[in-house]
C-alpha cells in the first residue's frame, strides 16, 4: 500500500508548510548554508532531535586552513591529494583550500573562537597526513565550539525557523504525483519533503523552492562508531530512493583511535591531534609498531594507521592497542586535551600516567550524494552538503580536519548558486498529503530493534577495514533478506522514526556493499584481500 494518495486538498486545510529554503540536517553544513541564504528568503531547518545533536558537535580535532607564512595552498592541496589515494577531484581540492581562509573569517564573524598563543596568533595543531601545522582548534572540542556558536546565531535570526524533533521521511518528487521515476528519468525535481513531527506523530508536508540535504554520516550502520546515534544515513537513503546519484560509498573511514570501552555507543573519540602532539601507538607489550607500516609512523594518514592497528590486533589476538602520551609534560597535556583528560578519568585512566586503550571505529563517509562544484545533486532543486555529500574532495580517504572546512566552503558555493535562481521555482501545491490508511502500530518493536542490531553485526563482520569477495557477498545476501522483511513491515506500519531509521541503514549498507563489490582493487579506505593492488585507471 502506498504511503501517499493522489487527491487535491485546499492548502489551508492541510498540514503544509512553505519555505524558500528547506534544510534537512542541523550540523555545520546545514546551518552555515542557512545563515548564507536567510537574508534572501524564509528558511526552515529540520533537526531529527535538537540542533546540538550533530556530528559537528563531536568533532574534536579542528578545521584545516592555510593561515601562516610558512604554509601555502600548494602544500595543503598536495596533502589532500596524497591522502585521497588518487581519486580526489583536483578542481574541488583547489577551491576548498583556497577559499578556506575566507570561510574561517566567516566563522569568526559568526562568533566562533579558535585558540591563540601568547602573541595572538592561531595555536595550530598538526594531524596525520598534514605536512604543516595548520589545524585551527578550540582546545579539544572544536566541533562543540562551532556548533554552539552557530546555534546562537541561528536561533536569533528572524528569517530562520528551527523544527527540533522532526524526522524527514522522504523527499518529494514526481514519483509522489503518480509518475514513474527511474534512474534513467531526466528532469527529476525535488518539491520538499514529508516530515514526521515526533511530538504529535503527524506527518507534515513541507514544500520548498530549494532543498538542502545535510543529514550527516552513516556511522550507525556499524556496531562501533564515534558518530552520534542520529547518524543513520537518512539523507543518502532518501536521495537513493528518489533515484539520485550516489558515489564513493565503499570509502568508509574508520578512525584509528576511539577509546576502547566495550558496550559504550557511540565510542569516545581520541582526536588525531593527540598523535600530532606526540602520541605514540603501542601494542599491549608497550612496543611501537607503526614503523613496520609507514615511515611517517603514528602520523601516517588514517587509512594506513587504522589498517595497521587492525592487523596488529588480529595477528596478536588483542582487542585494542594503546596510545601513549605519558612521555609528554603532564600539565601541557591536560591544557591541550581537557575533554579527553576528564573523560578518561571517568574510566580510571589518567592519560598523563596511563596509556590510553584505543581501537578503530567507524567515523566518516567519504562518499555519498554526488554533487557538482556548486553543491547541486543530480535531482533538480536539491543540493547536498557535508558528510552526506560526495564532492570529490576526499577521494578514497579524507585528510584529517578537511571535512568542516569543506562544509563551509560548499555551503558558500551552494548559496551563491541557489540565491539568484530560487525564485524561479514555484511551490508544487498538488503534492498529496501523507496517507496512513490501512496501517497499524508496530506492536512488536523487537522486529525493528533486532533487525537494527543485525545490520550492525553484518556490516562490522563483513564490510569493515579489511574486506573480501566472500565476505561482501555474504553481507549482501543477509541484507537482502532484511530489506524484504523491513519493506513489508514499513508498508503495514504507522510511520515512526525507528522503522524509518532501520529502513535507511539497510539501504545505505546495501549501497556500501554494492559499490565495494564493484571496485576490483584496494585503494584508500577500501582494502580487499582479493584485489590488494591499485588499478591505474581507477575513478571515483
Amino acid at each position: 500500500m502506498p504511503k501517499f494518495v493522489l487527491k487535491r486538498i485546499i492548502l489551508e486545510e492541510r498540514m503544509t508548510h512553505k519555505y524558500d529554503f528547506l534544510i534537512i540536517g542541523s550540523g555545520i553544513a546545514g546551518m552555515s548554508y542557512a545563515l548564507k541564504v536567510a537574508q534572501h528568503g524564509k528558511v526552515a531547518i529540520i533537526a531529527k532531535t535538537t540542533l546540538e545533536d550533530a556530528n559537528t558537535y563531536y568533532a574534536q580535532g579542528g578545521i584545516a586552513s592555510v593561515t601562516t607564512p610558512w604554509d601555502n595552498f600548494e602544500k595543503h592541496i598536495a596533502d589532500t591529494l596524497d591522502a585521497g589515494a588518487g581519486l580526489c577531484d583536483i578542481n574541488v581540492a583547489e577551491r576548498v583550500v583556497k577559499e578556506a581562509p575566507k570561510q574561517i573569517n566567516e566563522l569568526i564573524n559568526w562568533g566562533v573562537n579558535f585558540d591563540k598563543d601568547e602573541k595572538g596568533n592561531f595555536d595550530l595543531h598538526r594531524e596525520g597526513g598534514h605536512s604543516e601545522f595548520r589545524i585551527l582548534h578550540y582546545k579539544d572540542s572544536t566541533g562543540a565550539e562551532i556548533q554552539t556558536s552557530l546555534i546562537e546565531t541561528i536561533r536569533n535570526h528572524p528569517n530562520i525557523d528551527v523544527y527540533d524533533n522532526h524526522f524527514t521521511i522522504e523527499i518529494l518528487t514526481q514519483h509522489h504525483l503518480g509518475q514513474v521515476v527511474t534512474r534513467h528519468t531526466s528532469g527529476i525535481e525535488c518539491y520538499g519533503a514529508y516530515i514526521l513531527d515526533l511530538h504529535t506523530n503527524e506527518v507534515l508536508t513541507f514544500l520548498s523552492r530549494v532543498t538542502m540535504m545535510a543529514t550527516g554520516g552513516i556511522g550507525c550502520i556499524y556496531q562501533t562508531t564515534t558518530n552520534p546515534l542520529v547518524a543513520t544515513g537518512d539523507g543518502i537513503a532518501m536521495v537513493a530512493r528518489a533515484k539520485g546519484e550516489i558515489k564513493g560509498m565503499e570509502f568508509v573511514q574508520f578512525h584509528p583511535t576511539a577509546l576502547y570501552h566495550p558496550g559504550v555507543r557511540p565510542s569516545f573519540l581520541i582526536t588525531e591531534a593527540m598523535r600530532g602532539y606526540g602520541g605514540i601507538l603501542k601494542t599491549k607489550d608497550e612496543k611501537e609498531f607503526m614503523g613496520k607500516y609507514d615511515e611517517r609512523l603514528s602520523l601516517a594518514p588514517r587509512d594506513i594507521v587504522a589498517r595497521a592497528i587492525d592487523t596488529e590486533m588480529k595477528n596478536r589476538g588483542d582487542d585494542h592497542v594503546y596510545l601513549d602520551v605519558t612521555h609528554k609534560d603532564a600539565e601541557e597535556t591536560k591544557n591541550h586535551f581537557p575533554t579527553i583528560y576528564e573523560k578518561c578519568l571517568t574510566y580510571g585512566i589518567d592519560i598523563t600516567k596511563d596509556m590510553i586503550p584505543v581501537a578503530p571505529a567507524a567515523h566518516y563517509l567519504c562518499g555519498g550524494i554526488f554533487v557538482n562544484i556548486d553543491g547541486e545533486t543530480s535531482i533538480n532543486r536539491l543540493y547536498a552538503n557535508g558528510e552526506c555529500a560526495c564532492t570529490g574532495l576526499h577521494g578514497a580517504n579524507r585528510l584529517a580536519s578537511n571535512s568542516l572546512i569543506e562544509a563551509v566552503v560548499f555551503a558558500d558555493s551552494a548559496a551563491k548558486h541557489s540565491i539568484p535562481i530560487f525564485k524561479n521555482y514555484s511551490f508544487r501545491e498538488d503534492v498529496p498529503d501523507w496517507n496512513a490508511e490501512g496501517t497499524t502500530s508496530t506492536e512488536e518493536m523487537v522486529l525493528v530493534t533486532q533487525s537494527y542490531k543485525e545490520v550492525g553485526q553484518i556490516m562490522s563482520s563483513y564490510v569493515g577495514i579489511v574486506r573480501s569477495d566472500i565476505r561482501l557477498q555474504r553481507a549482501m545476501n543477509r541484507l537482502n533478506i532484511l530489506f524484504r522483511e523491513t519493506e513489508n513491515l514499513f508498508q503495514r506500519s504507522v510511520v515512526s522514526r525507528e522503522i524509518c531509521e532501520l529502513r535507511n541503514i539497510i539501504k545505505v549498507g546495501y549501497m556500501v556493499i554494492k559499490q565495494a563489490m564493484a571496485r576490483k582493487e584496494s585503494r584508500g579506505l577500501h582494502y580487499t584481500i582479493d584485489y590488494p593492488h591499485k588499478e591505474p585507471n581507477s575513478t571515483l
